[in-house]
């Protein structure tokens, strides 16, 4: 079967651009469709893209090898009905969707559909995306998962993950953006308090926050071990970190990643 698309998008809210921008990357514009109910943003997305609207949902699913349903949980079973009929098994879908397992993805599309379920983040925008990713190996050959690969090196990175662990990854990595921007945010917001101007002070916690990150990929080192190296005896740093320890910023950080968790739970 013949497709007219490589990958067609159900959605295109921040994070289905965020994709589709990723993708341009490395595959052609005209191998990439999606819909987009609201006919403004549709607008934005594809002169932003360079990428061509489907002019419906069933349209955009039938014509797509691996469809990619970028909607949110709650709006996941309207978009199925809506394209159910365009759906076979020789097509792949891949789900974005939080708290949304595959058995509930088969129970929209039918049984024999084949799903890989992952949860990216919004970095993707910028080409250093995460993804925790799942799926059945059996059901897919080396090319399509080689495709999958591709797919989601192409805005950042990916890892292999157990499906039961997937509400974990929405804690760590898909939500945690938003955790990062608040602390940044108040980093800046102390730096503008002792006389620094605001967009120095953001790029000044940008940086110290992506090069942290960096050195942590590249070297493999504990964050613990890394932590003590800055924290020289009786110092400014060991200060700090004693009050950040006092007002509990470890136990705040878990104690988000608890309630991210138990939403995952309750999003249908």
């Amino acid at each position: 079967m013949g497709f007219s698309y490589q990958f067609g998008f159900i959605g295109a809210g921040n994070m289905g651009f965020a994709i589709m921008k990723g993708l341009l990357k490395d595959f052609l514009a005209e191998r990439i469709t999606f819909y987009e109910r609201d006919a403004q943003r549709a607008k934005e997305v594809a002169e932003a893209a360079g990428i061509t609207a489907a002019e419906s949902s069933l349209l955009c699913a039938q014509s797509s090898e691996y469809v990619i349903l970028a909607v949110k949980p709650q709006q996941l079973k309207a978009a199925a009905a809506e394209i159910r009929e365009g759906i076979s098994k020789e097509q792949i879908l891949v789900s974005i969707a939080p708290g949304v397992s595959i058995a509930d993805l088969k129970g929209l599309f039918g049984a024999d559909c084949r799903v890989v379920r992952a949860m990216p983040n919004t970095p993707a925008l910028v080409g250093e995306g995460m993804s925790g990713v799942c799926y059945d190996p059996s059901l897919f050959n080396e090319e399509e998962q080689e495709t999958i690969r591709r797919f989601f090196g192409s805005f950042g990175r990916m890892v292999l993950v157990e499906e039961k662990l997937i509400d974990a990854v929405v804690c760590v990595s898909g939500s945690s953006p938003a955790y990062v921007y608040m602390f940044l945010e108040a980093l800046a917001d102390s730096g503008v308090r002792y006389g620094l101007t605001r967009n120095m002070a953001y790029e000044l916690a940008a940086q110290a926050v992506l090069g942290s990150a960096k050195m942590l990929l590249e070297t493999g080192e504990h964050p613990g071990c890394l932590k003590d190296q800055v924290c020289s005896p009786g110092g400014t740093t060991i200060a700090a970190v004693a009050a950040l320890e006092e007002h509990g910023l470890r136990n705040a950080v878990m104690k988000a990643c608890d309630a991210c968790y138990a939403k995952c739970g309750n999003i249908r």
